[in-house]
């Protein structure tokens, strides 16, 4: 019982619950530090709920990357914090005429944010698996070998700021405010711990609209083209535009699946995944083993990548 509690109301206390206190202290004044105790309890929540109802048990095993994994959450989050707290800068710049909803309840001001930041950050997505220099950033959260909630914070610095650029800079132009822009930078962390958790939890018919977890695994399927499905970060509702959605009720995933086929060597350590998308080795050449799943062969992303920007 206690499980089947854990199964159907995780997913909502994170979407709802700490999303919801986010934006009701914001809406309240409260200092925007009080974010990163809601941050906090979402991570707790998110390991908690991966060993009561565990997809897969072996994924909540470290295999030599739980230093690393923690070292790209912390830088990638810092960096967030430092975007958020340059906003006021940022928008005296790049704000091109101040049209933001101020009148509009403070919920539907972030609820807005969400959705216009996800058709950026999914477009960017999306030519990451088509372009070659953002192949290249893009490999490091490609490499993971299991499927769990910090895998969502483990980025190439440089990428994620390409994506968090594409999807705030036209908020920004149109004078995204200061709480929202902390609102929306909660919600995604939070969209990142439950897109790749490992736990097993319900969200019934909206597997088919939200970017969760359910959905994300086949978007890391090792396997080229198999594999380039299901970009959305919030929603798909932008993938099903892009004739990119993908789902099977019935599929099931090991660490067998995951990675990436042309390079399964791809660098372990925090520093070395760093320095390889400037490495010659920093993109995969060869074609992926799709015999391995009877699958027709499709080039390696990378050559899909080169094909984009040639």
């Amino acid at each position: 019982m206690g499980n089947d509690f854990v199964r159907f109301f995780y997913a909502p206390f994170l979407l709802l619950g700490i999303n919801g206190a986010g934006i009701a202290l914001l809406a309240a004044g409260a200092s925007r530090l009080w974010l990163l105790a809601l941050l906090a309890v979402a991570v707790a929540a998110s390991f908690t709920a991966e060993r009561l109802v565990p997809y897969l048990p072996e994924w909540n095993e470290a295999s030599g990357d739980g230093g690393r994994d923690a070292a790209h959450a912390v830088v990638n989050e810092t960096l967030v914090l430092a975007s958020v707290t340059a906003i006021p800068l940022l928008a005296a710049v790049v704000t091109v005429a101040d049209v933001w909803p101020h009148g509009w309840p403070f919920a539907l001001q972030v609820l807005f944010a969400i959705l216009a930041a996800d058709a950026g950050i999914t477009l960017v997505h999306f030519a990451s698996h088509k372009v070659g220099i953002l192949w290249r950033f893009h490999a490091v959260h490609h490499s993971v070998n299991r499927f769990y909630g910090f895998n969502g914070l483990m980025k190439h610095p440089l990428h994620q700021s390409v994506e968090l650029t594409a999807g705030v800079a036209p908020l920004l132009v149109i004078g995204l405010p200061v709480d929202v822009a902390a609102g929306l930078s909660l919600a995604a962390a939070v969209q990142l711990l439950l897109q790749h958790s490992n736990a097993d939890y319900r969200v019934g018919p909206l597997r088919g609209v939200l970017a969760l977890n359910e959905g994300h695994r086949f978007h890391h399927l090792k396997w080229a083209g198999v594999g380039d499905v299901n970009f959305g970060l919030f929603t798909l509702i932008w993938d099903r535009m892009l004739g990119t959605y993908s789902f099977d009720p019935a599929r099931r995933f090991t660490s067998a699946d995951l990675g990436m086929a042309a390079k399964p060597d791809y660098p372990v350590g925090y520093l070395a995944q760093l320095a390889e998308p400037f490495r010659a080795s920093g993109a995969c050449t060869a074609h992926p083993e799709a015999e391995a799943r009877d699958l027709p062969a499709a080039p390696s992303r990378a050559e899909q990548a080169e094909a984009g920007s040639g």
